[in-house]
């Protein structure tokens, strides 16, 4: 350990302080913004043109530019952090994508249209500055000692601070000390933009409930048997084939009545008030079920016996913790968090925004096309519409989903408080309760969180700062590499 200067040093030769953060920012626009416009499919309006029988628009490609100035006599030129500093400008690269349109299943259009601006982080791959060696960034006018990892948005340096959030997809069981119930079970089931909570509870008389969305307090067996699994036998061996809980014949008593999967699904239609005729109803029914229980898992029809089989393994794992023979899971431990980097919150806000893009577009084709003043789709793509809503969130640092304070102004202080800021890790909880367990330190943040940087007051424990050393792994490629050596044991997909 005699030459841990010469060794720290070298891993720094290559490594930002901030490197996990820049490698999430170019993962984003590398990747992800494909993905989100792949995700839209194609755009398909409800009114027409009269001669047309079918009409549909597509998106493909993007292409993404590096960050440009346009002059009042239209020249376009490359446009270096600096400059937007002292002209009060955005650092951001333009995004285009690629447009088709189909009428009658024949392309008619094809074309390259902007569709909106994102700001760029600094020293990243799309900005001018990546890779420039110190001299070459001195006639840039730029800190050679400057780390990046913020964004220039109206001349202003701004930051956005990582989110520390549970493990989405997970089963977590907390006892209760207060309430009519002994333990409660939540799973967050995220999906894309879809982040649903799923809340199980056991009462005093053993009857397990579940509640998602519009589903309050449903007996899960009959979830279960509107999903499929209708025989009592197979749904008691689908939860423990070697131990009986005494619990789940209480739930299947309750449920008795519901013979068939219809019955299931014509009870939880009267329990949501779903009020039409019966083929309506039971339709309905099961696309809110579809779309809406265990998303992770899959929202098409053929998914159904596996979030029946899933809900089956959640039952068993809470009434065995129930009964005490296994401990509660520790949500504290880090492995059961994950951190949203700058790429993951800036993924969120271009899918929401990408969609009113969308719905914008539907709008104004179909009231071009009743004033039968339509004549082509180039016009009615408003590229301002993503550009001015991503500006405002960044800038005002109000994200989806009504979070608050995301992005803010960078500590400029001096090096070391920036370095800080850059490093910063805030706790979605209200800094107003006590929760206890959350702000203490735990020994899995080691290595990973810094244990001396947190504040006082209120927001002690839940705003920390990374590690210095700390680095972070894409969750895709290290979720890839598990799945494929369970896959080469033998694990059926």
């Amino acid at each position: 350990m005699t030459d841990y200067k010469a060794l720290i040093k070298e891993y720094f030769r290559d490594k930002s302080f901030i490197q996990s953060n820049i490698e999430s920012f170019n993962n984003f626009m590398d990747n992800e913004v494909q993905k989100i416009i792949n995700e839209t499919e194609e755009i398909i309006p409800t009114i027409i043109p009269e001669e047309a029988e079918s009409f549909r628009i597509k998106f493909t490609k993007i292409t993404i530019k590096k960050p440009e100035v346009v002059e009042a006599d239209g020249s376009r030129r490359k446009l270096f952090p600096m400059e937007a500093r002292l002209r009060a400008l955005t650092y951001a690269a333009t995004i285009e994508v690629d447009v088709s349109v189909y009428v009658n299943d024949i392309q008619r259009e094809s074309f390259t249209i902007e569709i909106g601006k994102i700001p760029v982080m600094i020293r990243s791959k799309y900005c001018h500055l990546y890779n420039l060696k110190e001299e070459e960034l001195l006639v840039h006018d730029e800190d050679p000692n400057d780390f990046g990892g913020y964004f220039i948005l109206n001349g202003n340096e701004r930051v956005l601070i990582m989110v520390e959030d549970l493990l989405s997809n997970k089963f977590f069981i907390e006892k209760e000390n207060s309430g009519p119930q002994t333990y409660t079970a939540r799973v967050y089931s995220e999906r894309s933009s879809y982040r649903i909570p799923h809340t199980m509870e056991q009462t005093k008389d053993g009857l397990i409930s579940l509640s998602f969305t519009r589903f309050r307090k449903i007996p899960i067996i009959s979830v279960i048997k509107a999903l499929g699994l209708v025989k009592d036998q197979e749904i008691v061996q689908a939860i423990s084939k070697d131990k009986q809980f005494d619990s789940v014949f209480i739930n299947l008593v309750e449920s008795v009545d519901l013979k068939t999967e219809e019955d299931a699904l014509d009870f939880l239609a009267k329990k949501i008030g779903i009020t039409q005729t019966q083929e309506q109803k039971i339709e309905r029914t099961r696309e809110q079920i579809d779309k809406y229980l265990l998303p992770h898992l899959g929202i098409d029809p053929k998914d159904r016996m596996i979030k029946a089989y899933n809900l089956c393994k959640y039952i068993k794992k809470f009434l065995t913790i129930a009964e005490g023979s296994q401990a509660i899971i520790d949500k504290d431990h880090y492995s059961n968090k994950r951190l949203k980097l700058s790429g993951d919150l800036l993924a969120d806000l271009f899918r929401v925004n990408l969609r009113n893009l969308i719905q914008d577009i539907l709008y104004n084709f179909q009231r071009l096309v009743k004033r039968g003043k339509f004549q082509s789709i180039r016009i009615i793509i408003r590229n301002e519409l993503v550009t001015s809503r991503i500006k405002s969130a960044m800038a005002t640092g109000t994200w989806v989903g009504g979070r608050k304070g995301v992005s803010q102004n960078i500590d400029r202080t001096n090096a070391l408080s920036t370095l800080s800021h850059l490093q910063r890790v805030v706790s979605l909880l209200e800094s107003t309760q006590e929760n206890f367990e959350a702000r203490a330190l735990h020994g899995t943040h080691f290595g990973r969180l810094c244990p001396v940087e947190t504040p006082e007051g209120t927001p002690i424990g839940l705003r920390k700062n990374l590690a210095l050393l700390c680095s972070i792994t894409k969750e895709e490629s290290f979720d890839d590499k598990i799945k494929k050596s369970l896959i080469s044991l033998g694990l059926k997909e």
